[in-house]
């Protein structure tokens, strides 16, 4: 939360200092480590996913320690479906938008990455540094195959290739490994939680600080994935997630969103289009909307 707004000004030579009773955004490097040790406990991370520099100062105003991007609300408010449809350089612009905006930690849904060799996922982590981010998803499905995964030693080599990029510019480059097994529904149902262990940690193995399984919901498998991995879980909310309480005595150290708030703003906005269309009411929209003035106070708030 913020006691007042952050004023970045610079000297003449363009270094950055603090103006006199205001505070500096921390360096990327220790926003870095702050979001490392966030998935360490004791209380679990709940990583809100932003569409937006807005989506992003909401999130960051009611309190939360660091914040995600949305690779499918992204694409979703850009035109896109959700995948690697949307340019590389056109998502990454949306995430140093977001990053620019907040003062807490930003890690990027990278999706598969946009490349399938270590040089090519080493060239996303240096671009997602270089938008102020400090960490990415990276997910095993191959693109445009549901039913399939990348090759787990081949990940590996990627997973690895990105820490190290991360390493090369003095960043503690935090990885969500992802893999698409439940999700997907990919192989044999009573093959799935083995074959997730078995590829989260070689994932973890391979430099992984935080290990994904999206698609898990109920408490016994959910249960049975943070005994068998041997690194922080993180679970996507979805419809039968478990509350954020119920996670953290599971032992799950984070949770995020997704493109659920995206989505969900999308669905209001549907009411209001509908409500409006059929009976000329504005009743929805005017039901809890942000003033004009409290809406550009929002994003003029920027970290400068």
């Amino acid at each position: 939360m913020f006691v007042g707004e952050a004023r970045i000004v610079t000297t003449g030579s363009g270094a950055a200092r603090q103006a006199p009773g205001e505070f500096m955004k921390p360096s990327q490097s220790e926003l870095a480590r702050r979001f490392a040790s966030l998935h360490l406990g004791p209380r679990i991370l709940v990583l809100p996913n932003a569409w937006d520099a807005t989506s992003a100062r909401i999130f960051e105003d009611a309190g939360f320690a660091a914040i995600a991007t949305t690779s499918g609300g992204i694409a979703n408010a850009h035109g896109y479906v959700d995948g690697q449809d949307i340019p590389r350089d056109e998502l990454l612009g949306v995430v140093r938008t977001i990053a620019e905006a907040v003062q807490v930690p930003v890690t990027a849904d990278m999706l598969a990455g946009y490349g399938t060799t270590p040089n090519e996922i080493a060239i996303t982590a240096r671009e997602v540094i270089s938008s102020g981010a400090i960490g990415m998803n990276l997910e095993d499905g191959v693109p445009g195959m549901p039913d399939a995964l990348i090759d787990m030693d081949q990940q590996k080599e990627n997973i690895q290739a990105a820490v190290e990029a991360g390493q090369r510019q003095g960043i503690e480059f935090v990885v969500n490994a992802r893999t698409d097994v439940f999700l997907h529904s990919i192989g044999p149902a009573e093959t799935r939680l083995a074959r997730t262990i078995q590829r989260l940690n070689a994932y973890r193995a391979a430099g992984a600080r935080s290990l994904f399984a999206p698609g898990v919901t109920d408490k016994e498998n959910i249960g049975k994935l943070v005994s068998g991995v041997e690194g922080p879980l993180n679970v996507l909310a979805n419809p039968g997630t478990p509350s954020v309480p119920e996670l953290e005595r599971l032992g799950v150290r984070r949770v995020s969103l997704g493109s659920g708030p995206m989505r969900a703003t999308l669905g209001l906005l549907v009411r209001i289009a509908r409500q409006l269309s059929a009976e000329g009411s504005f009743a929805l929209m005017l039901d809890g909307m942000m003033t004009y003035a409290d809406a550009n106070h929002l994003v003029a708030k920027k970290s400068g």
